[in-house]
């Protein structure tokens, strides 16, 4: 993995050099470009045609870039579906009002790879990705009213509507078919088109008013590669490319707060890390914040975190939450330069499915140990995830 650290700097001045290469290819009409260019795009220039009038010289000016939100808010918040922000807000903004809540990350992609408003970005309608399941401006409204911040979650690689109807953006198996994974299809992480869609959608998610884009799934599938095609594939290591796509979107975003998702186990195991792209230490380079998923029930049995072994990870949420912070302060003590804000995604959901003796229902007391394990690492900031948006809402204080 170290032998390709010294390819960092070219990589970035490659990925500078095609954000510039994108920007000159942009005509000046309404058609809005979703994806990169392979090669510059000759434009025609008119040819100034001779006139009497005088005509005062006036200094060219450089475009503004646009300015987002530059807010910033210590999040202790929650994850909410498309289904909720669209049904449940009043709920979820009354909570905020009498609670510890400022936060809500809200799907503009999910999972699935549906859009969860009438976008805009041309490739979203082409593959047929959207559905309108809220009203994007009155949630904005409504959450900006209440002093609430808003985040929108885009769901970058794992993505099974692009990759069906594009599938030279999707992963491959050996026989030429779409790569499946847990009844899943993914797109191929090295294809820059797929970039630049979730890139477009990002730029348009803010435009909107979110407050800030968190992306997840920015990583590799975690099964076996040798049943994974990448075309385009090059001598990169896999958090190269991951890293090179958080560096193009913020090139094409430098005014934007950006934020990623990652797995909490890459701090300890360098198999996961090699296996899905996500480098602990350079991950972050291109966010503000890292949000590690250090859900107890996601470690195995017998997983040692930060030298301390546990050996039913779920029964201790405390430890497996202090611990794991730990481990990334540690780290990251060891970083130079910039260093994203570590915001914590906590389990707030039963993981039954992890066997017998195992697992123990997450009520008001596991969450606020978690919450507490936070503070007690030193951090200030966290969300609460229930894929099912059935939060324990007796775990927060009120206000």
């Amino acid at each position: 993995m170290k032998k390709s650290i010294l390819r960092r700097t070219a990589l970035s001045f490659l990925v500078c050099m095609i954000s510039v290469s994108l920007s000159a290819c942009i005509s000046s009409s309404s058609t809005r470009a979703t994806t990169v260019q392979n090669k510059p795009v000759s434009v025609s220039t008119p040819t100034p045609v001779a006139t009497d009038d005088v005509v005062e010289s006036t200094p060219t000016s450089t475009p503004e870039l646009p300015k987002y939100n530059q807010k910033r808010v210590k999040a202790k918040g929650l994850y909410l579906t498309a289904s909720s922000a669209g049904a449940r807000l009043d709920h979820y903004i009354e909570l905020a009002n009498n609670t510890e809540i400022n936060s809500y990350v809200i799907d503009v992609k999910n999972d699935y790879g549906i859009v969860s408003y009438e976008s805009e970005v041309p490739l979203a309608s082409e593959i047929g990705a959207i559905q309108k399941i809220y009203d994007v401006d009155e949630v904005i409204k409504k959450l900006h009213d209440n002093n609430i911040y808003a985040i929108a979650r885009i769901v970058c690689f794992k993505d099974p509507i692009l990759a069906q109807k594009k599938p030279e953006m999707a992963i491959k198996n050996p026989e030429g078919g779409l790569y499946v994974h847990n009844k899943m299809n993914w797109v191929n992480p090295y294809n820059m088109d797929a970039w630049q869609y979730n890139i477009d959608l990002a730029k348009e998610a803010l435009e909107k008013g979110f407050d800030e884009v968190q992306f997840d799934y920015i990583r590799f599938p975690d099964g076996k590669k040798s049943q994974m095609v990448f075309e385009g594939k090059d001598d990169r290591e896999m958090y190269e490319v991951i890293n090179d796509f958080l560096a193009f979107a913020r090139k094409q975003l430098p005014n934007a707060i950006l934020s990623g998702d990652v797995f909490a186990i890459i701090l300890e195991s360098p198999g996961d890390t090699e296996g899905i792209g996500q480098y602990f230490e350079y991950i972050g380079e291109n966010l503000d914040y890292l949000c590690p998923m250090a859900y107890p029930s996601h470690y195995a049995l017998g997983q040692i975190i930060n030298n301390v072994k546990f050996p039913k990870p779920d029964l201790d949420p405390y430890g497996v939450v202090k611990n794991t912070l730990l481990k990334a302060k540690a780290r990251y003590e060891k970083v130079e330069g910039h260093k994203p804000i570590l915001r914590t995604y906590l389990q707030d959901f039963t993981a039954t499915w992890i066997g017998a003796g195992n697992w123990q229902y997450y009520e008001d007391e596991q969450v606020r140990q978690q919450i507490q394990a936070v503070y007690d690492a030193g951090f200030e900031e966290w969300f609460l995830w229930d894929p099912m948006n059935n939060y324990r809402e007796g775990a927060l204080l009120k206000e």
